[in-house]
């Protein structure tokens, strides 16, 4: 008898540890933008010489909080990996599952690096250790959403249309809070709301193409082999230039005017992309519609 409830299943399970992945990545981006990544004293894993400081928002409380968020996403992810190796998955479930363990230490010790400053290791608060921290996050968050989309079962094109919508409007809704597009000050709560609509477009992009990948290899009514490759080949152009825009989101580069317009050419060639991705996928599915006489005869 297993002691797991009946409404737990896998998908639902990693589902929600790539959602708490997608928030701690957002924290993460509040906690340095609002420069409470240099509180707690420079200590980790204590903070001000407290285990737990005070409960109050202060610098202190979001970077610990921060830190708190993240151990409890970690255990949740070696969950996801534990599920698949004791369940039925597919090799490619395992993988990618266990990939987001193995990578998991090296998150956290950058994590460690970046926080400590003068503390652990000097002059750990570097361009160099949030940019790997952020790389390291993405890749993480990748492969949580693949171990997701994988192990949840054999996709569609109702799925890879959800698919694409959510890229779209995950990447406009970026555009909104974006330092590219200015139409609202970038501020850390700007930033987090940029990180959480773009990673919400990467996630679509994603199973975009790991949908598209399926149909490629053994096809869904519907959505042939020539269209599943033109939707990929569109939704991977548009994750490269996502991926751009979340890079330059951060401090690291001189942000001049020419990177500026670099980063909006992305965030267009980004969404240009994204929405040619869902153009191609509702064209399939109007001429499967139209090609399909009522009552199936």
């Amino acid at each position: 008898m297993s002691l797991r409830p009946a409404w737990l299943s896998f998908r639902r399970y990693a589902a929600a540890t790539t959602g708490m992945t997608l928030v701690l990545f957002s924290l993460g981006v509040y906690t340095a933008a609002t420069g409470s990544g240099l509180a707690c004293q420079a200590q980790w894993p204590l903070c001000s010489d407290q285990l737990i400081p005070t409960l109050t928002i202060n610098p202190d409380f979001i970077e610990w909080f921060h830190r708190v968020w993240a151990m409890v996403t970690g255990f949740l992810i070696v969950g996801v990996a534990g599920w698949t190796w004791l369940g039925s998955f597919d090799r490619r479930t395992k993988l990618a599952a266990t990939l987001a363990v193995a990578i998991l230490p090296l998150q956290i010790t950058v994590g460690a690096i970046t926080v400590t400053v003068g503390g652990l290791v000097p002059g750990g608060y570097t361009v160099s250790t949030h940019a790997a921290h952020l790389t390291v996050a993405l890749c993480i968050f990748t492969l949580l959403a693949l171990a997701t989309i994988w192990g949840g079962g054999r996709g569609g094109p109702r799925l890879l249309r959800i698919a694409t919508t959510i890229a779209v409007a995950g990447i406009v809704a970026s555009a909104v809070f974006s330092r590219a597009v200015p139409f609202v000050t970038y501020s850390p709560g700007a930033q987090a709301g940029f990180y959480i609509t773009g990673l919400a477009g990467h996630l679509g992009l994603v199973a975009t193409i790991a949908y598209t990948t399926e149909a490629v290899r053994g096809g869904y009514a519907g959505i042939d082999r020539s269209t599943a490759r033109a939707v990929r080949a569109f939704a991977a152009g548009s994750m490269a230039a996502l991926v751009g825009t979340l890079l330059l989101g951060r401090d690291l580069v001189l942000y001049t005017r020419v990177w500026q317009q670099i980063n909006l050419v992305a965030l267009g060639l980004a969404l240009v992309c994204a929405v040619g991705a869902a153009w191609v996928v509702r064209g399939a599915d109007g001429t499967e519609r139209r090609a399909t006489p009522v009552g199936g005869d």
